[in-house]
């Protein structure tokens, strides 16, 4: 049997990494094996392709090559973490993944060379859950700035509220295009009671799925 694939995505300070250890703390206490991972990242090459994205070294090329270089490290995640921990049995916990492209490196004139990037990198897997952890960007932006204290913002909480606003539709944009996959959660609430929805919706997918 074949593992969860589950990917967590939403604007900066949506409360993802909390969200993924709580979920992983109680998959774990279920009797589950679970990988927990991120993107950009995942891998060694990966891991330093986030740090080159992250301090901003990418973005004078565009987006497409951001996105190319993205997808890049996605097929070498795929073949060297997800795809063997779910040939194994295990559940994969994945902060961001492809939607996060869709939305920051996304453009009205470039869907159809995203959706070819898509197509490469991710060998016909696409996540069984993705929870869009949703909160108004400048709640996102004052938890993040509270989470780094006094360290520099990265490339991405560095821009404009009205830019990660627009983005935070994007993402409710593909939840709606995706209601099978995609469930919008309030992230605005108390740690707890998010963390029990999550687990609630993934229970009810891992029993239909033995």
């Amino acid at each position: 049997m074949t593992g969860l694939f589950v990917t967590f995505e939403g604007g900066e300070g949506s409360g993802k990494s909390t969200q993924i250890a709580r979920l992983a703390d109680s998959l774990k206490a279920d009797g589950r094996q679970v990988v927990v991972t991120r993107e950009p990242g995942g891998t060694t090459g990966a891991d330093i392709l986030r740090e080159v994205v992250l301090a901003g070294g990418a973005k004078r090329f565009g987006n497409d090559a951001e996105a190319a270089l993205f997808a890049a490290a996605r097929a070498d995640h795929m073949e060297c973490v997800i795809l063997p921990a779910l040939a194994a049995g295990h559940d994969v916990l994945c902060d961001r993944f492809v939607d996060s492209t869709r939305v920051y490196q996304g453009r009205p004139d470039n869907a159809a060379y995203l959706a070819a990037l898509e197509r490469a990198a991710l060998a016909g897997r696409m996540p069984d859950l993705t929870f869009i952890l949703d909160v108004p960007a400048e709640v996102g932006l004052k938890r993040a700035a509270g989470r780094r204290g006094t360290g520099g913002a990265d490339r991405f909480e560095a821009e404009e509220a009205s830019l990660h606003e627009a983005r935070r539709l994007a993402f409710l944009t593909i939840a709606a295009q995706e209601p099978e996959r995609c469930i919008i959660v309030d992230a605005t609430g108390p740690v707890d009671e998010i963390a029990q929805a999550i687990l609630d919706h993934v229970r009810v997918r891992a029993a239909a799925e033995a």
